[in-house]
């Protein structure tokens, strides 16, 4: 691991990324990155439509994170400042995977390899999985308009693809730890105890891995 913290949080839609996130850098005091959603003027035409809007939101998405994740590096990350971020750059090939089709991926890759190829890698990533049932829940109690024509086969699908996705990356890179957490039967945004557990396993980590906090 490396000696500077920067920790992702990733996971299906609904899950708690964005608040898990806050909830770290408020208690460690490290930066926030926090990813572009609602600015994306695409995204809900894509949810009204998957197939004629797919390529124009992941772009979007793509163009978006890589100003980010550059600017965290140059400013953050190089100057041995902690980050933890709500999204990792791999959830890209997630969405895009699902949701273009088989040419359209393959252009998008090749553009998502050029852009990938020096951004700054995570030491700690935080996988937050639930079941459907949940992650409807905690889409409809937060109320975003713009999410509200997702469809649950849609959901239940991208969940799949994550725990795929997140199984395949632990194999490829053994050097960075990924902590898992069950948001059933964790509900950190009302118990305060399913927080501090939480923060406790990402403490013991950072300390495990002689990662400065």
């Amino acid at each position: 691991m490396g000696a500077t913290p920067f920790i992702t949080v990733e996971g299906p839609i609904g899950v708690g990324k964005t608040s898990l996130a806050k909830a770290i850098s408020d208690h460690f005091q490290f930066a926030l990155l926090k990813e572009i959603v609602d600015e994306n003027p695409f995204l809900g035409k894509f949810y009204e439509n998957i197939e004629e809007w797919s390529f124009q939101t992941e772009m979007f998405f793509l163009c978006n994170r890589y100003k980010q994740l550059t600017d965290i590096h140059n400013h953050f990350i190089k100057n041995n400042k902690p980050v933890v971020a709500d999204y990792h750059i791999l959830k890209n090939l997630i969405f895009a995977g699902r949701s273009l089709n088989a040419e359209e991926y393959k252009k998008y890759l090749s553009i998502y390899d050029i852009l990938t190829v020096d951004m700054p890698k995570p030491n700690v990533v935080i996988y937050l999985h639930a079941s459907l049932e949940t992650l409807l829940n905690r889409i409809k109690r937060r109320g975003r308009e713009i999410e509200k024509n997702i469809s649950p086969l849609y959901l239940e699908q991208l969940s799949i693809d994550y725990d795929k996705a997140i199984s395949e990356f632990e194999v490829q890179h053994p050097e960075v730890t990924v902590l898992r957490f069950n948001g059933d039967d964790l509900d950190f945004v009302k118990n305060q105890a399913d927080l501090q557990f939480m923060i406790d396993t990402l403490s013991k980590t950072l300390i495990k891995g002689s990662i400065q906090s």
